[in-house]
């Protein structure tokens, strides 16, 4: 499917286990240091608020919700690169901030590398605040990079 030739219908439904063949695509071609398939199973066999955003019943993102005592924590949100730019995770985001609360959440997590300047403009954006570093949490080329620890107040 031509990414640029279709008009964006976005839909989002609860991500399902055969769904993660395309994700796992998505996570390869999105990310230098994707997660495993290992990583989705868990997060649906444990209950997270796990979803995908369809495009004419194409996967073309997804977003992890964990949620407890009070926060939520983001812990993937992630579009196909061929469908960035459209405002598409800004959407997914928004969805992740109002389904926050039906959690229990009053605040909401994330982590972003430091290099990630798109996620973190689209944030700040949003409303979160850089409240932290996580010192070596990411894998990198060069050893490990920091994260940028965000949250949003619900």
């Amino acid at each position: 499917m031509n990414a640029l030739a279709t008009p964006v219908t976005p839909e989002f439904r609860p991500m399902k286990p055969e769904d993660i063949d395309r994700i796992i695509l998505i996570e390869r071609a999105a990310y230098p240091y994707p997660w495993t398939r290992g990583n989705f199973v868990d997060c649906l066999g444990s209950g997270y608020s796990c979803w995908v955003l369809e495009v004419a019943d194409e996967v073309v993102g997804y977003s992890i919700l964990m949620a407890g005592a009070g926060e939520g924590h983001v812990l993937n949100c992630c579009v196909a690169p061929a469908w960035q730019g459209r405002g598409l995770g800004r959407l997914m985001m928004q969805r992740l901030i109002q389904a926050a609360p039906g959690y229990g959440a009053e605040f909401l997590f994330l982590e972003v590398r430091p290099s990630n300047t798109r996620a973190i403009n689209l944030y700040d954006s949003l409303g979160f605040e850089s409240v932290g570093l996580r010192k070596h949490y990411y894998p990198a080329d060069q050893g490990r990079e920091d994260a940028l620890v965000m949250r949003y107040g619900l």
